[in-house]
């Protein structure tokens, strides 16, 4: 590639073309190592107002619609995905605690954690398996996905509201208050 200007096109068609969302080095590694991070902000500032956006998921890039014209590219109802509560606690534990095993889940849960509900969240691409704890036994353990900050619109778990934050939405009933201050007592 000659220029700057080539190295932001070939990023731009790239992406464009890509199955899935593709991570900085991907891109580098597709296109001979070459250094993309400034054509990334560049294509990012240049979409920023436009149909399309260039957007950073979980460290993943991709073009996404505009959110407010999204709407006009719908065909079909989306399934909206309810989760049981139960499932709901489940993925907010390994979000807020990963990687976390399933007996470390229970014990923030209080209660046992059906194998389905993981496989639920493991079918939805939320949650996959990362490996296994180091200690007797060597339980599985788990972690969210790209896809899970992608379809909640976090770049980084660090987007992931705190408490205070929670309570201020009105998002916690008396219920959780409790779970969650005896978890958090728990865990420090």
């Amino acid at each position: 590639m000659s220029g700057a200007d080539d190295l932001v096109r070939a990023v731009e068609a790239t992406l464009f073309a890509a199955e899935a969302p593709m991570t900085a080095d991907a891109i580098s590694n597709h296109l001979g190592g070459a250094q993309v991070r400034s054509a990334l902000a560049e294509l990012q500032a240049h979409y920023a107002g436009r149909g399309v956006r260039l957007v950073e998921r979980g460290k993943r890039w991709h073009f996404q619609t505009a959110p407010d014209l999204a709407h006009l590219l719908r065909r079909e109802r989306e399934d909206v995905r309810r989760l049981s509560r139960a499932a709901t606690e489940v993925l907010a534990i390994v979000a807020y605690h990963e990687p976390v095993s399933r007996a470390e889940i229970e014990a923030v849960r209080g209660v046992q954690t059906a194998k389905g509900t993981l496989d639920v969240l493991m079918e939805a691409g939320w949650v996959r398996i990362v490996g296994r704890r180091e200690v007797p036994g060597r339980p599985v353990i788990y972690a969210t996905t790209p896809e899970f900050l992608s379809h909640f619109g976090l770049a980084s778990l660090k987007e992931l509201p705190g408490i205070d934050e929670m309570r201020a939405a009105g998002l916690l009933d008396p219920v959780d208050d409790e779970m969650i201050e005896s978890a958090m007592q728990r865990e420090g």
